[in-house]
């Protein structure tokens, strides 16, 4: 009886992992892009906690004296906080007889009377705060962590809606061409041919201040870059054979655009985000500093320069610094991410 031999099995093909898997890989080799990425989502996390209120919540609260030095400086004096302090004194001093001349005069005397049998508790003010305070005492720090709320929702939000415009009109004027993309194209001329900023402070001047109307502004100026970018993407991936097979088993031009096309078009589209991100932060700080931006009940880190500029005369540079220093960390992070995401999704770059 002769043996049965067992067949050879075949191989067991091992699935290659897809674009976004190796991308994350090589990210995470990068020790660069990983540093700047924590720096990131710890930015994304304070402003979330801002958010919803439990941290800097009451930032608009007069906890210390006027100018109130920082906790490092606590031996420093402090002689803006005394004169205003001597102002209020001499605010309080005795009051000039005025009955010959107010006939409300007579009824002073009651009225104080009443006034002091109302039990007023004056809350001290402390002398210094972790990073100082600003002309009306409030802290800078928190400040600054509100600030950075405002203006991380505005960049994030209105690159989102930039890069959703360019993407559609980038992906129909390179996907059917002809007078569509004819048309786009000049409609895409008339936004490039004015100056950038120019553009944007026009909008700013006829609009409402408001979180919304910057938002609405920076996604309308915004959206040429990547516009171009998707058009190129589409007008090379048009004639490639996997969206000619799609095209053959009757896939639709919406399937086509937006199923087949789109995620082989995706890394371009999310570095083009990312910069818009740390484009609209500057632009969102620079229309706050200008007074067109965020409405006046409103802190963001353009407010904060803005009365740091006349604080500086006195010698108060605190306030600057935490804005500045927050707003450097956080675009200098993010574009150096940007970089590192488009070394991790396009390899060939390096």
């Amino acid at each position: 009886m002769s043996a049965v031999l067992p067949r050879n099995a075949p191989p067991v093909m091992q699935e290659s992992p897809g674009l976004w898997i190796l991308a994350w890989r090589r990210l995470l080799n990068d020790r660069v892009g990983v540093i700047c990425l924590a720096v990131v989502a710890a930015y994304l996390a304070m402003m979330l906690a801002s958010f919803t209120g439990l941290v800097a919540g009451d930032w608009n609260k007069e906890k210390g004296v006027s100018y109130a030095n920082p906790a490092f400086l606590a031996g420093a004096e402090n002689l803006e906080a005394r004169e205003v302090t001597n102002k209020d004194a001499s605010t309080r001093a005795k009051p000039v007889d005025l009955s010959d001349i107010d006939p409300l005069a007579p009824r002073y005397k009651e009225w104080e009377e009443r006034a002091a049998k109302i039990a007023v508790t004056e809350t001290r003010r402390s002398e210094t705060l972790p990073f100082g305070g600003d002309k009306w005492g409030r802290d800078v720090l928190a400040k600054a962590v509100k600030g950075s709320e405002v203006s991380i929702f505005v960049g994030l939000t209105a690159a989102l809606f930039a890069t959703l415009i360019g993407t559609v009109l980038g992906a129909m004027a390179g996907y059917w061409g002809g007078r569509v993309n004819d048309f786009l194209e000049w409609f895409y001329n008339i936004f490039t041919s004015i100056p950038y900023i120019l553009l944007i402070l026009a909008f700013a001047a006829v609009f409402k201040r408001g979180l919304d109307t910057i938002i609405v502004i920076l996604a309308l100026t915004g959206w040429t870059g990547i516009y171009r970018l998707v058009r190129a993407e589409y007008i090379k991936h048009c004639g490639r054979e996997y969206v000619k097979a799609a095209q053959a088993i009757g896939a639709s031009h919406l399937s086509r655009m937006f199923i087949h096309i789109l995620p082989n078009a995706s890394h371009v589209i999310l570095v083009q985000l990312s910069q818009h991100v740390v484009s609209f932060i500057k632009a969102e700080v620079i229309l706050s500093f200008l007074g067109l931006g965020v409405p006046v009940d409103m802190v963001s880190w353009g407010t904060m320069l803005a009365e740091a500029q006349n604080e500086l005369v006195i010698g108060k540079w605190w306030q600057l610094f935490a804005a500045g220093a927050s707003m450097a960390i956080l675009v200098t992070a993010f574009s150096m991410l940007t970089d590192s995401l488009r070394d991790a999704l396009d390899p060939k770059l390096k």
